[in-house]
């Protein structure tokens, strides 16, 4: 069965996959000639589901391939994970405002808060994600999934697993991760928490409510708080101040970083997107990259920042 999502304004298709091609989880993710393909479920149903852009007609198309019981589920969770919602017009025009961020005006209309496909999910991959790279991240990430995930059935399936349900991880054998043993007791606690209330990472009243209830957690602090508000709780105000590709990119033209309590007050004039303008200093990172910050860079064309921003 296939869906059509609409969508209003820019959508930069190409740095959406980017975003995800650099994180998929093998087995569970791929994006191939424009597509991108996952396992996904829902209770007792799986099956996998792949998405389209079709440029002209301003939509992503979803086919999904099981029960019909996983297709309105996977169109609600596709328009969120690629921000479809957004008025990325109205917003970048609020944040244009801003002479600080105006030098970015060209990648401002296709910049989207990139989500998650799973609240959970999101959470224990921003755990796992915590001081290493990208990719390290995304190999201890199938690692988990190899552990405690599902397995779709069938023949020749190239994409055969499930990322895990709370209840899996929490029976699952985490030993021997290769991660440190509060990162996995982090993940045990989000994996509790995530049990016991459903509702975990619905937005709450406000950002201050979210993010308290994430912090509540073991081993969530500020940073990753942010991030999980930000791409499982669907924030758009939320800001992890703190990460150093935004620090990177906040500085000034002689390379001085701001401290994050610096970035926080300055980002007062980004209220209520900051998530938004995150993206934009996350591109500005990309663009001042490891070659330009060695001095043998050049200046990156639309597409390459945005497949090399570090949010």
């Amino acid at each position: 069965m296939t869906i059509r999502l609409p969508y209003a304004g820019a959508l930069d298709w190409d740095a959406a996959l980017a975003f995800v091609a650099r994180r998929a989880i093998e087995d569970v993710e791929q994006v191939e000639a424009g597509v991108y393909r996952r396992t996904v479920s829902a209770g007792s149903a799986s099956g996998t589901i792949a998405v389209h852009h079709d440029q002209d007609e301003g939509a992503l198309t979803v086919t999904c391939d099981g029960p019909a019981a996983l297709t309105a589920m996977a169109a609600a969770r596709v328009r969120r994970m690629f921000d479809l919602e957004a008025d990325v017009a109205a917003i970048s025009s609020f944040l244009l405002a801003d002479p600080a961020l105006r030098r970015d005006a060209s990648a401002a209309p296709a910049l989207r808060v990139f989500r998650g496909w799973d609240g959970f999910e999101v959470a224990v991959r921003s755990i796992v994600g915590q001081q290493v790279s990208v990719e390290r991240a995304r190999r201890l990430n199938g690692v988990l999934v190899g552990r405690c995930g599902g397995r779709l059935h069938g023949i020749n399936r190239p994409l055969h697993r499930v990322f895990p349900t709370p209840e899996e991880v929490l029976d699952g054998d985490l030993s021997g991760l290769g991660m440190p043993g509060a990162r996995v007791e982090a993940i045990r606690a989000i994996a509790r928490a995530a049990s016991a209330d459903p509702r975990l990472f619905d937005r709450g009243p406000s950002l201050d409510d979210t993010i308290a209830r994430l912090r509540a957690i073991r081993g969530i602090g500020d940073w990753t708080a942010h991030y999980i508000a930000m791409r499982a709780c669907g924030e758009p105000d939320a800001f992890p101040a703190s990460d150093v590709g935004l620090l990177r990119g906040a500085a000034d033209e002689n390379g001085r970083r701001p401290a994050p309590p610096e970035l926080l007050a300055r980002a007062e004039r980004w209220r209520p997107w900051r998530a938004y303008a995150a993206h934009w200093l996350w591109a500005r990172d990309a663009e001042n990259g490891p070659e330009a910050r060695r001095g043998g860079g050049r200046a990156l064309s639309r597409s390459r920042l945005v497949r090399r921003k570090s949010g």
